[in-house]
């Protein structure tokens, strides 16, 4: 088999070759949500609340989806970093496959399950309509995002992440398009409002999928056809299932820990819901540069693990905290400083701007140690070692980051900005113990490629 066209990828490689189209990436679906949020802020203010609760049930939905797609990250980079070539078009095709089989379930459960979600998350009457109509729609065309994330994954780890910036400028404009027509343009007399804007979402990652898979052709990266999984892949695909499933059971649990949260925060009226939607938006801009490059990291540790450069890739962590940790502080710390004013694009609510205020202070310290996580968990996962941060997520979110803020925000009356205290405590001290596992090194051995026989994995069907 002829090499397929990746860009080389090695302990050479900038950070910012792989970290600035994937920053621009991110900092453009930040801004459309902010559209979306916006938009729909001056269409109706409980439709905000209400497509925030249902976005909550989507995230869950795409952690469910990553089971496959973030363990196609760590396989492919790894794959690549030791050459193993004649792997890759059966491993492209088995994440494609299996993505779109679970999407295809996924969103027919969560449809169904809809309206006991709503009463999970003790949605107002107010709200309940709008965020249920969100789900129907988003969810049911759920299993395009499930296919899109392995597409995405399979672009990057080759050494394309402008692809995918590319691919969101062109959704985002589809997009804002679409709300603009449902919401104040041609079709407003339609009255369909968050209906619309679900609708224009779904158009959009249909669209992305084609515009990735035009790509992944053109490009002759690969090929994805059924006959690649003839013999099946038995062997791989439990591999594959290996890493994902604690990968993603951390990333679930910490979800059900935020939803617990906003179950909390439902309670505590509509202004508290929104002022939490509004602030994500804004805290959406401190996360995305060390997301970027933590993301970045993960693709390059993967291939410096699977090519047996154990100890380039232990360095070119620590290198990366030292450039995303203080821009991380930076962008935190402006929001705080001037989100009396930014607060003011989205609500001329007086309650709702001073709990903003105080949501914000907080989540200086929440982004410093999320800063922490993004960069170590997703290099031990690189690594092959995704057992430890699984374990991390279930001591922390709940034994902390629940407690702590049930006892601050509920307890002691302090608020929805209680609730963010909570999550700074997980996210800070789960932050360190990670760290502290990279820095001794806990994770080498874990490798997924086997260097000893590198003619193991065709024995997958037998």
């Amino acid at each position: 088999m002829n090499r397929n066209k990746t860009v080389v990828i090695n302990e050479k490689t900038p950070l910012l070759v792989l970290a600035g189209p994937m920053f621009f990436e991110l900092f453009l679906n930040v801004m459309v949500n902010n559209v979306d949020t916006l938009m729909l802020s001056h269409y109706d203010e409980a439709a905000v609340g209400a497509v925030g609760n249902a976005n909550t049930v989507m995230f869950m939905m795409n952690i469910l989806f990553n089971v496959i797609a973030t363990a196609t990250s760590v396989v492919v980079a790894q794959y690549l970093g030791a050459k193993r070539y004649d792997k890759m078009n059966m491993i492209y095709t088995l994440a494609v496959a299996v993505n779109f089989a679970i999407g295809v379930i996924l969103s027919g459960a969560f449809c169904l399950a809809n309206p006991l979600l709503m009463k999970f998350l003790h949605v107002s009457d107010t709200m309940r309509p709008y965020s249920m109509t969100y789900i129907y729609i988003v969810g049911g065309g759920g299993f395009l995002l499930a296919v899109y994330n392995v597409m995405l994954q399979i672009l990057r780890c080759n050494g394309h992440p402008k692809i995918g910036l590319l691919i969101t400028i062109g959704i985002n404009v589809v997009n804002i398009g679409g709300n603009y027509l449902f919401l104040y343009g041609p079709l407003a007399y339609l009255n369909m409002g968050v209906a619309g804007v679900a609708i224009a979402t779904v158009v959009s990652r249909l669209l992305a999928v084609i515009a990735a898979f035009i790509f992944f052709i053109c490009a002759k990266i690969g090929k994805i056809s059924l006959r690649c999984l003839r013999p099946f892949p038995k062997r791989l695909l439990g591999k594959m299932i290996k890493i994902g499933l604690p990968t993603a059971g951390e990333n679930l649990t910490y979800n059900l820990y935020q939803t617990t949260l906003l179950s909390f925060v439902n309670a505590m009226g509509d202004d508290a819901v929104n002022a939490r939607a509004y602030c994500n938006t804004l805290i959406a801009f401190a996360m995305i540069f060390s997301n970027a490059c933590a993301m970045s990291t993960q693709i390059i540790t993967g291939h410096l693990v699977g090519a047996g450069k154990s100890e380039e890739a232990y360095k070119r962590v620590f290198r990366t905290l030292k450039i995303s940790m203080p821009i991380t502080i930076m962008l935190a710390t402006i929001n705080a400083l001037y989100c009396r004013y930014t607060l003011q694009l989205f609500t001329e609510n007086p309650n709702i701007i001073a709990l903003g205020q105080m949501i914000m202070i907080v989540d200086i310290f929440v982004e410093i140690g999320r800063c922490l996580n993004m960069t170590f968990v997703c290099s031990l996962k690189a690594a092959g070692a995704y057992i430890f941060p699984l374990i991390m997520g279930l001591l922390c979110n709940w034994g902390l980051g629940l407690a702590t803020g049930y006892v601050v925000g509920v307890v002691m009356g302090v608020g929805v900005a209680g609730i963010f205290m909570g999550t700074a405590t997980d996210e800070c001290i789960r932050g360190l113990i990670v760290m502290w596992y990279w820095y001794k090194k806990k994770w080498l051995g874990k490798s997924v490629v086997d260097k000893k026989d590198k003619h193991a994995d065709l024995l997958d069907a037998t």
